[in-house]
């Protein structure tokens, strides 16, 4: 189902879009369509540089389960309590 969106851009953007989507044949909608799915793909993150120390220990540490879905935030917030006693 499509949904209808209503964006605010500069007008000098919004004619340069215009050209774009005319040389490329589709629409402005699909093009931003297109922008958004992919920056929103759930394989799409960061990575480390090939060959680099972070890519070769990328998975080296395992956390326990109950732990795997939390961010950063919110184990380092954990940890601070457990440490201070709060």
């Amino acid at each position: 189902m499509k949904k209808k969106l209503t964006l605010t851009i500069d007008e000098s953007v919004s004619l340069k879009a215009k050209r774009l989507a005319r040389r490329e044949g589709t629409s402005i909608s699909e093009m931003v369509e297109n922008y958004l799915a992919e920056k929103t793909s759930e394989d799409q993150g960061w990575k480390p540089e090939k060959g680099s120390l972070t890519e070769r220990l990328l998975g080296s540490v395992k956390l326990p389960a109950d732990m795997q879905n939390e961010d950063y935030k919110t184990l380092k917030e954990r940890a601070l309590r457990k440490k201070y006693d709060l």
